[in-house]
C-alpha cells in the first residue's frame, strides 16, 4: 500500500475513534443536564436522584394516576430502574437479564428486546436474589452487566451486541449485579460474590472495544489495590505503611477476602475522581480473619472501604474504612452522594454515605477528611460512636461477635446484617439541603462458626436470625430526612417493612419512594407528610425516577418483590434462618404482596 494512503487511513481511523469517544463524553454529560431525561440509574454522576422538574407539586400530586404499564415477564426481584433518553426508555430484568427498549411515543411499544442465553447454574451462586441494578446508556451504546459475569455493549438503536467481555467466573461464586457507569471512554463495573470467598475488584473497560484498561482489587498488595502509601490519603494524611491489604489479614486469607463491589458508583468531573464502596470481608466468621487473635491488628483492609480513584488511571486518591474487621456483615457498598454544603460556616465539597452499619458519614470528597459521623438509627448498639480523630467505631463488646467467640450466639445486635440501610439509594435535594433515606429497623442474633473454603461453594460461616428492632416505631422500616451537615434526623416516618426502594426528590417539593407491600408513595419534602399513594402489582424494591415526554412530567417505577428483604417470596424460602436470616424478619410479607415484574408510569390528568 502507498505510504501516503496508509497514513491517511490511519489518521482517519484515529479521528473516528476520537470522535466516538468525544461524542460519548459530551452525550453523557448533556443527557444528565437535560431534566427531560433520566440519564443514569442515580440520576446524575453525583448520585443525587434529584430532578429539577416541577410540574408535579405538593398541591397537585394527589391527582397523580397510572397511565400505562408494562410487564417484564420475569418473577424475581426488580432492583434498579428505567433509564430515559429522549423518546426511549431502557429497562432490564432480573435473571435472565432481559433488556427492553420501549417507545415512549406509543405507551411502551417494544422497539427491541435483548435476551441473553445464560446458564441457569449461575442462580445458586447469586447470594440474595437474581437481581440486577440496571443498565447504563452512553452515546450509541447500552451497557449491561449479566449475572454470568458478561459485560455487554448493545447498540442503542437496535439492541445488537457490539461487544462482550467476561468480568468473572461463576464457577468460583463470582456474579455481576451492579449497574455499570460510563465516564469518558471507559465503562466501570464491579463484582459480586462476597459470600463465596470472592476477591473484590473494580474494572475499567474501553467503551468502544471492551478491552480491559485497569483493574483495582479490594484486598492484597498495594500494586493490586492500586494504592501508593506515600500519596494515597487516609483521614487526610498519607497511609504511610505499605501493603496493609496483606498485613491486616492472617496468612493468605486476603485472597478469598471478599470486599466485593456490587453497589453504586459516582463521579466528580472537576476532580476526575470516581467513588465507590467495598463490601464485607469473607468469611462472616471474624475469628478466621483475625491476625494472632488480635482485633487491633485485623482491620481486613481494604474491605468495607470508600475508595476515591482517578477515573483515568485507577490510582487511589484516598480511602476511608468504615467498619474495620467487620463482625456483622455490614457491607460497605452503599451509594456515595456528592454535594456542596455548608459545614461550620464553610462551604465544602462533600461525599455523604449512609452506611449499612447505621452511621451517616460526611467526608471531604477531595481529601477523604471525616467531617461528620453520627447514627441515623437510634437502635444501633454495636458501636457507641465514631472516633473523629481516627474514623474508627467504638465497638461494644456485648455485641461483638468476635469478643463473644466462635460458636456463641450473640443476641440483640442492631442493626441486622440487612443494615440500617442497604443498597437502596437515598436522594439529596439541593433545595432543602437534606438527604431522604429509605431505612431498615431490624436486629439480629449472630452465631459464627468455622467454615472451609471451597471454590463456588457458600463461604459464610455464620447463622443469623433477624427480627424487628425492640423500639420499632410502628414497623421494620423508616423513611427519614437526614441533615448531612449536622448529622441528625430531621423527621422520620415508619413503614411496616424494611424500605427497599430508591428515593426520588424533585424541584416541585415532592419526593417519592416505594414500599415492600407495593405502594408508590409521594411525600412533602418539608415534613414527610404523605401526599399520595398507589398500590402497584407487586412489592417495590426498584428506584423511582421522573422524566418528561412531549413536555409532560411522568413518574416511573419497577415493581417486583424480591432482593434480600424479599428473598423468601422470590425464592420460595420459608425457614426463619433461610436467606441468611432475612426470611424470618419478613415472614408476613406474603400477606401483602406476591411476585410480579411490572413497570408502572404515572402522570397528572391532561387538564392539570
Amino acid at each position: 500500500m502507498n505510504p501516503f494512503v496508509r497514513c491517511l487511513l490511519v489518521t482517519a481511523a484515529i479521528q473516528a475513534a476520537t470522535a466516538t469517544v468525544a461524542y460519548a463524553n459530551e452525550d453523557t454529560l448533556k443527557n444528565q443536564k437535560d431534566p427531560a431525561n433520566w440519564a443514569m440509574q442515580l440520576g446524575n454522576y453525583a448520585g443525587q436522584r434529584y430532578s429539577t422538574l416541577d410540574q408535579i407539586t405538593r398541591d397537585n400530586v394527589k391527582n397523580l394516576r397510572p397511565v400505562w404499564q408494562f410487564s417484564t415477564g420475569v418473577l424475581r426481584g426488580h432492583e434498579g430502574g428505567p433509564v430515559v433518553i429522549g423518546d426511549t426508555m431502557y429497562i432490564s430484568t432480573p435473571f435472565p437479564n432481559i433488556v427492553y427498549a420501549l417507545d415512549l411515543n406509543d405507551n411502551g411499544r417494544i422497539k427491541w428486546k435483548y435476551e441473553p442465553k445464560q446458564d441457569s447454574a449461575v442462580i445458586p451462586v447469586m447470594c440474595c436474589d437474581t437481581v440486577t441494578r440496571g443498565v447504563a446508556v452512553a452515546g450509541n451504546k447500552v451497557f449491561l452487566g449479566q449475572a454470568d459475569n458478561t459485560l455487554v455493549a448493545l447498540d442503542a438503536q437496535s439492541g445488537k451486541v457490539l461487544w462482550s467481555v467476561k468480568n468473572g467466573d461463576a464457577s468460583k461464586g463470582e456474579t455481576l449485579t451492579a449497574a455499570p457507569m460510563v465516564v469518558k471512554d471507559k465503562v466501570y463495573v464491579g463484582i459480586s460474590g462476597g459470600e463465596f470467598g470472592v476477591r473484590g475488584h473494580l474494572t475499567a473497560y474501553d467503551i468502544n472495544s471492551g478491552k480491559m484498561v485497569w483493574r483495582a482489587y479490594s484486598t492484597g498488595p498495594d500494586k493490586d489495590v492500586m494504592i501508593d502509601p506515600q500519596k494515597t490519603l487516609m483521614m487526610g494524611k498519607p497511609i504511610g505503611e505499605p501493603d496493609l491489604g496483606i498485613k491486616t489479614w492472617p496468612a493468605d486469607q486476603w485472597k478469598i477476602g471478599g470486599g466485593t463491589t456490587w453497589g453504586w458508583y459516582t463521579y466528580d468531573p472537576d476532580l476526575n475522581l470516581i467513588y465507590y464502596g467495598t463490601g464485607n470481608p469473607g468469611t462472616w466468621n471474624p475469628a478466621q480473619r483475625a491476625v494472632n487473635n488480635d482485633r487491633a491488628k485485623s482491620d481486613n483492609k481494604w474491605s468495607m472501604t470508600i475508595f476515591a480513584r482517578d477515573a483515568d488511571t485507577g490510582q487511589a486518591k484516598w480511602v476511608f474504612q468504615k467498619t474495620p474487621f467487620d463482625e456483622w456483615d455490614y457491607d460497605g457498598v452503599n451509594e456515595n452522594i456528592l454535594a456542596d454544603i455548608n459545614i461550620g460556616g464553610q462551604q465544602r465539597k462533600v461525599l455523604v454515605n449512609m452506611d449499612r452499619n447505621g452511621f451517616g458519614y460526611t467526608l471531604d470528597r477531595n481529601t477523604g477528611e471525616l467531617l461528620v459521623a453520627k447514627k441515623f438509627d437510634p437502635t444501633v448498639n454495636w458501636a457507641t460512636e465514631i472516633d473523629m480523630a481516627t474514623g474508627r467505631p467504638k465497638v461494644v463488646d456485648k455485641y461483638s461477635t468476635f469478643a463473644q467467640g466462635e460458636d456463641t450466639n450473640t443476641t440483640g445486635v442492631c442493626p441486622a446484617a440487612l443494615g440500617s440501610k442497604d443498597q437502596q439509594p437515598a436522594s439529596y435535594s439541593p433545595d432543602s439541603g437534606l438527604l431522604y433515606v429509605p431505612t431498615n429497623h431490624i436486629c439480629m442474633d449472630y452465631e459464627p462458626f468455622k467454615v472451609e473454603y471451597s471454590a463456588g461453594q457458600p463461604y459464610v460461616g455464620a447463622t443469623l436470625s433477624m427480627y424487628p428492632a425492640p423500639a420499632s416505631h410502628g414497623g421494620m422500616g423508616n423513611f427519614i430526612a437526614w441533615d448531612p451537615a449536622a448529622g441528625k434526623v430531621v423527621w422520620s416516618k415508619p413503614e411496616r417493612f424494611a424500605v427497599w426502594s430508591g428515593a426520588l426528590t424533585t424541584k416541585g417539593g415532592v419526593g417519592f419512594y416505594g414500599t415492600l407491600e407495593g405502594y408508590l408513595k409521594a411525600f412533602d419534602l418539608r415534613d414527610g407528610k404523605d401526599l399520595y399513594n398507589f398500590k402497584t402489582s407487586s412489592g417495590i424494591i426498584g428506584n423511582v425516577n421522573t422524566y418528561t415526554h412531549k413536555g409532560k412530567q411522568y413518574i416511573a417505577v419497577l415493581s417486583g418483590v424480591g432482593g434480600w428483604a424479599g428473598i423468601g417470596l422470590a425464592a420460595g424460602l420459608t425457614g426463619a434462618q433461610e436467606g441468611l436470616g432475612a426470611v424470618g424478619a419478613h415472614k408476613s410479607l406474603g400477606e401483602y404482596t406476591q411476585l410480579g415484574g411490572t413497570l408502572t408510569v404515572f402522570a397528572l390528568p391532561d387538564n392539570q
